[in-house]
């Protein structure tokens, strides 16, 4: 099955109350974890790749790596852009093979960030390329970016509205508490701005920073139309621990298969929780 858009479950998701997991893409065992925890549940999924990490594996392998597992998997698979900062970073990825894209004009003024985000939903929509938008400023540490939590700041949800009905976006991610990273403490999620979005708008609302954040917390974003869910972290910390623990158990170790493979094993689970407490299982 080739790489599609977002448009392929997102309205499934939003009419039947689940969610779909984005779950960002590093290197090849991050991939094969994702895919794998997905074919055992049958789920649809989107691979999300940062700036960062498209920087890392390159254009050629991170299209390649996102084709072959749509190829062997069958599932409905999205390669997303996350954070997006520019129409040329969008149309650059648009151009190597994504299915999706992310623009992210949270730091610009709200009428500029409308602007812009029309611009790439109507060079995208002519591709059958889905957009992402997003409003509010989202905290924690992504990448190399970094937004200290005093500065980050709520999305006013008529605004939100509004900037769905100008852009014509596929998804809009608002700001309601969560944060990149994980988390010190228990997020304060403002259910009442996605519920009163998601009501407005015929399209799902995203969470992002979903790594760490209480189930029961999750499965209520979701009930408030949540319908796509960040998750990178979790999946970082697990093979990286698990690394550690091969490693310092064993300082003969030197071949990368003896550590790697036990950390793409670690991903595998945190990937297939989640699905199933997004609730996408068998949805594919």
């Amino acid at each position: 099955m080739p790489l599609v858009s977002m448009n392929e479950f997102l309205p499934k998701a939003k009419a039947n109350k689940f969610a779909v997991g984005q779950f960002n893409m590093n290197n090849l065992e991050f991939a094969q974890a994702i895919v794998e925890a997905a074919m055992e549940e049958k789920s649809p999924f989107i691979f999300g790749v940062s700036e960062g990490a498209l920087k890392y594996m390159g254009m050629e392998f991170t299209v390649a790596l996102a084709e072959a597992a749509a190829k062997q998997s069958g599932l409905p698979i999205a390669l997303h852009l996350d954070h997006g900062s520019s129409f040329e970073v969008a149309m650059k990825c648009i151009r190597g093979g994504f299915s999706s894209v992310m623009f992210d004009g949270s730091h610009y003024s709200f009428e500029e960030n409308i602007r812009l985000t029309k611009e790439v939903v109507k060079a995208a929509r002519a591709m059958g390329v889905s957009v992402e938008g997003e409003l509010g400023t989202i905290g924690g540490v992504e990448d190399d970016i970094s937004v200290d939590e005093a500065n980050a700041s709520l999305a006013n949800p008529d605004e939100a509205i509004r900037f769905y009905e100008e852009t014509g976006v596929d998804c809009v991610a608002i700001a309601v508490g969560t944060a990149h990273g994980m988390y010190k403490g228990e997020p304060n999620i403002r259910y009442d701005i996605i519920e009163k979005v998601a009501k407005a708008i015929p399209v799902p609302v995203v969470l992002h920073g979903g790594s760490g954040v209480p189930d029961e917390s999750i499965r209520k974003a979701i009930a408030a139309g949540v319908g796509k869910i960040n998750v990178n972290t979790e999946n970082q910390v697990a093979c990286t621990d698990t690394i550690r623990q091969v490693l310092n158990k064993d300082a003969n170790v030197y071949d990368p298969r003896k550590y790697l493979g036990p950390a793409k094993k670690a991903m595998v689970e945190v990937v297939r929780s989640k699905i199933r407490l997004f609730g996408s299982s068998d949805q594919a």
